[in-house]
């Protein structure tokens, strides 16, 4: 029994060090995969100027501009779409001599170099995009996002520059933008519109139709889309969204005020908030610069869209995977090592302390004979005799290795009867087995 606990132990050993093999080859790492579940989303990359974001406008040299600064504390050139809260503005900046160049967005790389190389403004506005002598300002979640694109309000991030450049500390938030529920007179032609083709353009929208990721955005649900375009600085903003919902109920729905982008219907809440925020914080700061068309700011959203869906993360389940019984088993594996060790800690224990078990006491009748068969060494030469001492070595092997006590009689019998046919051929009486251990050692046992 012990030889057979000893084999089985080993066994799982092998296991274990089978099972820990096996778990570090499957930790290879592979190439990381960013494709967003094979997404189709358009990425395309576009030219330097081939999506429309250049407004082609003229601007007066450096010189002039150099001029109007010194002459006037804020200066807008034309095409100029920043606005603000002046009295807010004029509050913080005090006496402070600071000076506001606005210029138009979609200005070329040399425009714009020429608006920074008026030394004379200390903040500078291109587009909506705001920067001081040092730092630069811009929106941090979708509420100042929101007020910039939709009505181009810059009057929280010019407070913050002013303070930066009067070295104060940074004022707080301030959010002007506001919602107002539309009248049904407002609504109506809006519904109409969507209802004939799924398309509404405002007056002074510049969205020219669907983009054409438009279809797999919502997967296959084509979206209804109303454009309008940059709403009044300081006036409540129609909030078409919500009527537009309950007018198409499980549809989805995108609105858009000039670069600002909501999107209303299913998942809307935390998806919106997701998407919107992914979409800006990646794209915010371009298109605060550029003059981009509706048309362009709605494809690129919708792209995102496509890779927040494909990602899994809402409505679109993960893409299927075939079962491989080694990846559902390898989570396992560890368990199954620890196990096999534990068992094989177990048996190790077992062993060690039946190894220190006192061994089995020899039989008198073994030491008995012994010396029995030694004196008769000298004595005879006979054929039994060595058949008695093989048969002595034998019994003392079989209790070495734990064999049952009925072997190892049967043994001490043989060579017992070896030795009575020795003494017996001698002619010794006293030497025969039964007469030596009466008067000797005792073989009871």
């Amino acid at each position: 029994m012990t030889g057979r606990w000893r084999g089985l132990r080993w066994v799982f050993l092998g296991a274990a060090v089978v099972l820990v093999v096996v778990f570090l080859l499957s930790q290879t790492q592979g190439d990381v995969d960013v494709s967003y579940a094979r997404s189709p989303s358009g990425k395309d990359a576009v030219r330097e100027g081939d999506a429309g974001e250049w407004s082609g406008v003229g601007l007066p040299s450096v010189e002039e501009m150099t001029a109007m600064v010194r002459r006037d504390r804020v200066v807008r050139l034309p095409g100029s779409v920043a606005y603000w809260d002046t009295g807010r503005v004029e509050r913080a900046i005090g006496g402070a001599d600071i000076r506001i160049l606005v210029a138009p967005p979609g200005l070329s790389d040399r425009q714009q170099d020429q608006v920074r190389d008026v030394e004379a403004a200390t903040i500078r506005i291109l587009g909506l995009d705001v920067s001081g002598s040092v730092y630069g300002a811009a929106p941090d979640d979708l509420a100042s996002w929101r007020g910039v694109f939709a009505t181009g309000d810059v009057t929280g991030l010019l407070l913050s520059l002013v303070a930066s450049e009067r070295k104060e500390s940074a004022p707080p938030e301030v959010d002007l933008f506001s919602w107002r529920v539309p009248s049904a007179g407002e609504v109506a032609p809006v519904v109409a519109d969507l209802r004939a083709g799924g398309v509404h353009v405002a007056a002074g929208a510049t969205l020219g139709g669907l983009p054409g990721g438009a279809d797999t955005a919502f997967g296959g649900r084509r979206p209804l889309v109303a454009a309008f375009p940059v709403q009044p600085f300081g006036q409540p903003v129609a909030e078409y969204g919500p009527a537009l919902v309950k007018a198409f109920p499980g549809v989805p729905v995108v609105v858009m005020y000039g670069d600002w982008v909501a999107y209303y219907g299913p998942f809307a809440g935390d998806f919106a908030e997701v998407v919107g925020a992914g979409f800006y914080a990646r794209f915010g700061s371009r298109l605060s610069t550029y003059a981009y068309p509706q048309g362009a700011v709605l494809g690129t959203y919708l792209n995102s869209v496509t890779d927040v869906r494909f990602a899994g993360l809402f409505d679109r389940p993960l893409p299927y995977q075939p079962y491989d019984p080694l990846r559902v088993a390898l989570p396992a594996l560890p368990w199954l090592f620890g196990l096999c060790v534990l068992v094989f800690l177990v048996l190790s224990v077992r062993s060690v302390l039946g190894s220190k078990a006192p061994p089995r006491r020899p039989p008198g009748r073994l030491a008995g004979l012994t010396t029995l068969a030694v004196e008769l060494s000298s004595l005879s030469h006979a054929p039994g005799l060595t058949r008695a001492l093989g048969r002595l070595e034998a019994a003392r092997s079989a209790l070495a290795e734990g064999l049952p006590d009925r072997h190892v009689a049967g043994l001490l019998s043989d060579a017992q009867r070896d030795l009575d046919s020795v003494a017996r051929g001698l002619g010794r009486a006293e030497y025969r087995p039964v007469n030596y251990l009466a008067g000797g050692v005792s073989w009871r046992g």
